[in-house]
């Protein structure tokens, strides 16, 4: 059955467009004109809280996992085949152990090759001819790798070599027919493209994207205003699960759109007529659309990649907070010991994908200004005597431990180098300082709040610049280590 989808209706007769079961929009719902005179007053439509859909990102993580899963059974399973048929008959235990070593052998060969070229990537969940050819090749290489060493490690001979011919040749055959299924059933399930797509009307030509949901900038209150935080914030909810953002707006309004999905993390695209008239290349061109669009935004790392970064941020974390749980304990009570006041000072900051988020710290001020409305400044007379001190050693920034391991922040070493010549854990804590960072890349703006392990300034701000900056202590720190 195919995939439905739930329709959300918002106040003043403004009804979301949420597609059907094959994310196409019905006529009735979307309006090929904008309306002539809008009304004076009108409530904005609630934000969704979990995005206008569930994330599909879960489910092609499992159809990838199935995909593996499949493809170590089946291997196995033809050599199995591949043993009985050589011995005609079910084999004795040694016998079918010496035709499944060969599989055995292949199969983490396989499934690394196969994970590095593409055999488990979206393009081979819903495109058969390329899962195949990808699979293949892996399987291919990975026999060739294993004949290659076989031959200097001299145990070809006990190597069967129709078991070896056969079993490879009917892995690649049943893998094959798995394909063949299992896209023709996520094709039914999701669609040709598994992916949420979302296109936003600001103005710009109106067209109907197959698969993807639309809705109307205006409609919405949806506005890439760069002074409002909160505005960027509803935008952030509506894109909340999209894989893939379009934009048709007002060339005036590009600018605009372009910096906010640069900073959104995702794939984002600006639609232009005009490069779909020159025929212009490096574009995306959606032809069942007849429309094309600026590619502005790459979107955020590959799932192997955040999969790595979010273990590197978690255990990294635990182990922080447990050995420097002492001074955190130590700085807690005299906090509180001191006025009775809470321990923590919490604020709302923009993170990743412009979105809010708590950032945590040791309280180093009092309580008559618990919001942070008034910046701090060298001699203010807010600061505690115990504030001065957690300041000035950026002791007050440990909190933010907790943020990372919720996954509000994310760790960068400054260097390798670095980490390596501070000889402790707690010397290397002990010059922490914390931001929350714009890093620049080939892939774009990408608000990504950063916990930076090095020297410097004391707090957190919004750099522009290169993620990773010179800082007069960190270089003082790391010419004591030279010279010794």
């Amino acid at each position: 059955m195919p995939r439905e989808r739930d329709e959300t209706l918002f106040a003043s007769g403004a009804v979301m467009d949420l597609l059907e079961s094959e994310r196409s929009v019905e006529p009735g719902i979307l309006p090929t004109e904008a309306p002539d005179s809008p009304p004076a007053s009108r409530r904005l439509p609630v934000a969704p809280l979990n995005g206008l859909t569930n994330s599909l990102e879960h489910k092609r993580l499992q159809y990838y996992l199935l995909m593996m899963v499949a493809d170590i059974a089946l291997l196995l399973a033809s050599y199995v085949i591949a043993t009985i048929a050589y011995h005609q008959g079910v084999p004795i235990g040694p016998e079918m152990k010496s035709g499944l070593a060969t599989a055995y052998l292949m199969l983490p060969t396989y499934l690394t090759i196969a994970l590095h070229n593409g055999s488990y990537s979206l393009n081979s969940l819903t495109q058969p001819n390329h899962s195949m050819l990808k699979m293949t090749t892996a399987m291919l290489v990975s026999a060739a790798l294993l004949n290659f060493f076989a031959f200097f490690a001299k145990v070809n001979a006990e190597f069967s070599r129709v078991i070896f011919t056969t079993g490879m040749f009917g892995a690649i055959l049943l893998m094959a027919m798995f394909r063949i299924a299992l896209s023709r059933w996520i094709v039914r399930q999701c669609g040709p493209n598994p992916k949420n797509q979302l296109v936003i009307y600001d103005g710009g030509p109106r067209f109907t994207l197959p698969y993807a949901y639309h809705v109307d900038a205006e409609e919405h209150g949806l506005n890439p205003d760069f002074n409002d935080p909160a505005a960027l914030d509803r935008l952030a909810k509506y894109l909340c699960n999209m894989d893939e953002i379009v934009v048709s707006c007002t060339i005036d309004d590009r600018l605009r759109w372009a910096e906010f999905l640069k900073g959104s993390g995702r794939h984002g695209e600006i639609v232009s007529e005009f490069t779909r008239e020159i025929g212009a290349l490096g574009v995306i061109h959606h032809d069942s659309a007849n429309v094309s669009s600026l590619l502005v935004s790459t979107g955020r790392l590959g799932m192997r990649s955040r999969v790595l970064k979010r273990l590197f941020d978690i255990s990294t974390s635990l182990a922080a907070l447990i050995l420097l749980a002492p001074v955190m304990l130590v700085v807690a009570l005299a906090i509180k010991l001191h006025d009775g006041g809470p321990v923590f000072f919490h604020q709302r900051r923009m993170g990743r994908g412009n979105q809010f988020f708590e950032i945590y710290k040791f309280r180093s001020m009092g309580e008559a200004d618990a919001n942070g409305d008034r910046s701090a400044s060298k001699d203010d007379d807010r600061i505690t005597p115990i504030g001065r001190f957690i300041r000035r050693t950026s002791i007050d920034e440990l909190p933010q431990l907790i943020n990372v391991l919720k996954g509000d922040m994310s760790h960068r070493l400054w260097t390798t180098h670095c980490a390596i010549r501070l000889f402790s854990v707690l010397q290397l804590f002990s010059y922490s300082c914390w931001q929350i960072a714009r890093t620049h890349s080939n892939e774009g703006k990408v608000h990504r709040p950063i916990c930076r392990l090095g020297g410097g300034s004391v707090g957190i701000g919004c750099a522009t610049g290169p993620a990773i900056e010179a800082v007069p202590l960190l270089r003082s720190i790391r010419a004591r280590f030279d010279k010794r």
